[in-house]
């Protein structure tokens, strides 16, 4: 029996891989709450992820063959504020299970993102060049060099813009604006910023093939089209019956935000299609098995 600690298993990657677990994996989900009610049916262990002490007597008692990496710090934002909760998070807490995987004997899996990246070329391949603009995608690169130069056996998936159900109350992009835009609600969105987005259940699913494949490596998995984020609210809006015209464009330098974007960017998934056989959608066809989730129903896909 296959045995995988999903660290950060309360996230909505985290919850989503726990889900879509194979029959006869056994899985341990840690997170920080003292209690996960809707994690009762895995082993969960409530641990603070970056006490690096804590850490390594957990996974010295649990014995894991695979460590999948969930956790991280994701505000773009308040990044470029609260560095070192930031650096804690994405840089600190990866290289200590390098650590603890060097000395414990198993394999990680994290997860990366297009924000190492500049989006002046995208999309970009696996190989591409990195080269981040701010302080969330320098510290998710420095993570990615860790693992490179571990000499263990890990795989990195970038990915970018998931969506899915909510999780723990916290809306994403798509879920935020079905919300707004129900509500009756004007929205501005961006018509610059280009790239892919990713239904999070395919991510989830993509995982645990790469975990059955033994891979090693990087791959992009995300969906398959690339869109600019105006469009794709119109097409959520479109998808679930709701009215395109509350949405208005805007720029991105409109916005005023703390970190400096990716504009142009995407990732090319051809590799996780191709060599790796993940079953990944284009824009349509992702939110239309959303909407299934959605509405209470499940995925004729995932039945």
């Amino acid at each position: 029996m296959i045995k995988v600690v999903v660290a950060g298993c309360n996230g909505l990657l985290g919850r989503k891989l726990i889900d879509y677990a194979p029959t006869g994996y056994n899985i341990i989900g840690v997170d920080l709450p003292e209690s996960c009610p809707a994690l009762a049916a895995v082993n969960y262990f409530s641990q603070d992820l970056t006490d690096k002490k804590s850490v390594f007597r957990l996974l010295q008692e649990v014995k894991p063959d695979y460590i999948i990496n969930a956790a991280a710090y994701t505000n773009v934002d308040g990044a470029e504020t609260d560095r070192e909760l930031c650096w804690r998070l994405n840089v600190e807490l990866p290289e200590h299970l390098i650590y603890c995987a060097r000395k414990l004997n198993f394999n990680i899996g994290h997860i990366s993102t297009d924000y190492i990246f500049d989006g002046k070329q995208g999309p970009y391949t696996e190989t591409a060049r990195p080269n981040p603009l701010g302080y969330y995608g320098r510290s998710k690169l420095a993570a990615e060099n860790l693992f490179a130069a571990s000499a263990i056996d890990y795989f990195i998936v970038r990915t970018m813009v998931l969506y899915g159900e909510r999780n723990n109350g916290k809306h994403n992009f798509v879920t935020w604006l079905i919300d707004q835009l129900e509500n009756d609600k004007h929205v501005k969105i961006v018509n610059d910023q280009i790239g892919n987005t990713t239904l999070v259940d395919e991510l989830a699913i993509g995982i645990w093939k790469l975990i059955a494949l033994k891979f090693n490596g990087v791959v992009n998995i995300a969906g398959t089209e690339i869109i600019n984020r105006f469009e794709f609210a119109q097409t959520i809006a479109q998808v679930f019956n709701l009215d395109t015209s509350l949405i208005q464009p805007i720029t991105t330098a409109e916005l005023h935000q703390a970190a400096p974007r990716p504009l142009k960017s995407g990732l090319i998934v051809d590799k996780a299609i191709n060599e790796l056989n993940i079953e990944l959608s284009n824009v349509s066809g992702g939110l239309n098995k959303f909407k299934y989730m959605y509405k209470g129903k499940t995925s004729p896909e995932y039945q």
